[in-house]
């Protein structure tokens, strides 16, 4: 669909890259302008690809999820697209009985996005394809993504107007890839070593025999 579109193109292309791996990867992390570590907050599961991106000057859109919290820590919040719910936020929405359909109800997009899935628009005409996605969403939703719709294409607005300033791009790319200093493998392995395996280097004398 977008690679076809006339109107985008030669500006945006999707592209599935098959084989991802740290080889493949090295070609990626350079390239990439905006990082989507877009997991539920309290998943865990953003991990250490954001932290290669953010390296080599990805600004990162994210949730609370995972190393996105030390990023936005030591990058600042103007310099992170920060959205969705807070792991406290999910969890109490888990409590109160998390039903998807009222966020489809409440945001005419997001209904006409799933009616879109649903109705074959993707699969050409194939309406079975999508179908377990689509009801899988309307009536479990287990990583809340009908209700972080709203906010994420809000943020992404913010993402747009920030990329049209290449001023404030460059600068928020180059804050990214200073601030990276605190993810070097030294300082990680440091602290297990204080504070989790409660280990302490010793010194080795090496006799020089002639």
């Amino acid at each position: 669909m977008i690679n076809n579109d006339p109107v985008v193109d030669g500006r945006l292309k999707v592209v599935f890259y098959p084989d991802f791996n740290v080889k493949n990867a090295h070609f990626l992390y350079p390239a990439a302008d905006l990082s989507e570590q877009i997991s539920t907050a309290g998943k865990e599961a953003s991990g250490t690809g954001n932290m290669k991106f953010m390296m080599n000057g990805a600004v990162t859109i994210g949730t609370l999820d995972g190393a996105n919290v030390e990023i936005r820590e030591e990058v600042g919040d103007e310099n992170f697209f920060l959205f969705g719910l807070t792991a406290d936020e999910v969890e109490h929405v888990k409590r109160a009985g998390y039903r998807p359909g009222d966020y489809v109800n409440a945001n005419e997009e997001l209904r006409e996005v799933l009616e879109r899935i649903a109705g074959g628009h993707f699969s050409r005409g194939d309406r079975e394809m999508f179908r377990p996605l689509v009801d899988n969403l309307l009536h479990t939703d287990p990583f809340f993504v009908l209700a972080d719709y709203a906010a994420y294409v809000a943020r992404q607005e913010d993402v747009s107007a920030a990329w049209q300033d290449p001023r404030r791009w460059t600068r928020m790319s180059i804050l990214n890839t200073a601030y990276a200093g605190k993810f070097s493998s030294d300082r990680a392995i440091r602290e297990y070593c204080e504070q989790i395996w409660k280990i302490r280097p010793v010194k080795i004398v090496l006799e020089h025999r002639t």
